[in-house]
């Protein structure tokens, strides 16, 4: 049986999920970390995906992106994934394979639905009760958004410059959102529940 094709349309953006196999760890440490970040932050300048947010937990990944054209999601995580694989396997002294089948995007298609979803990504290590505040967990986004702190090739999306006029208005906005965890029904709406 063929595999579902995937749709990707550009400038609408996705949020890619991908687990360890047999949800196994991906992630031993820091280093493991920094370089899937290297690896992630030139995939997407070299193959026209934006990153707008992340979250690397132990045994999985979530990225908040948007693609230029209608192959720049399959070639960034393709780029970035092989090559995170090569490392792991390398540092690790293992070899086979590393994740568990094949990338999972899932459209973004409305603002409510684009701010949920990096709040999901976000509160991640939270709900896995790895940390007791988004704040507090390394791995993610969330300090960007809520505090500001710099990231050099972060994209922000327009819905979130479009939080407030200026940097501390954003992060305060975006604070206030995420003040509340999200309900099984904003959870369901957004089709993250996996």
């Amino acid at each position: 049986m063929p595999r579902p094709k995937r749709i990707t349309i550009p400038g609408v953006s996705v949020h890619v999920f991908q687990r360890g196999h047999n949800r196994a760890s991906v992630f031993a440490d820091a280093t493991d970390r920094e370089w899937f970040l290297a690896l992630l932050e030139k995939a997407s300048a070299s193959q026209g995906f934006a990153i707008h947010g992340y979250a690397l937990m132990s045994n999985h990944y979530h990225i908040i992106g948007t693609p230029v054209d209608e192959q720049a999601v399959s070639r960034a995580i393709h780029h970035f994934g092989s090559r995170y694989v090569r490392y792991y396997n390398v540092r690790h002294a293992r070899s086979g394979t590393l994740w568990g089948g094949r990338f999972k995007s899932v459209l973004i298609q409305d603002e409510r639905q684009w701010l949920t979803c990096l709040r999901y990504v976000e509160q991640n290590p939270v709900r896995a009760h790895l940390v007791d505040a988004p704040e507090m967990y390394q791995w993610s986004t969330y300090r960007c958004h809520a505090e500001g702190a710099p990231h050099a090739w972060l994209a922000p999306h327009p819905l979130y410059v479009g939080l407030g006029a200026t940097p501390r208005e954003r992060q305060r906005a975006y604070r206030q959102l995420c003040g509340q965890p999200l309900t099984d029904e904003e959870l369901t709406a957004a089709r993250f529940i996996q």
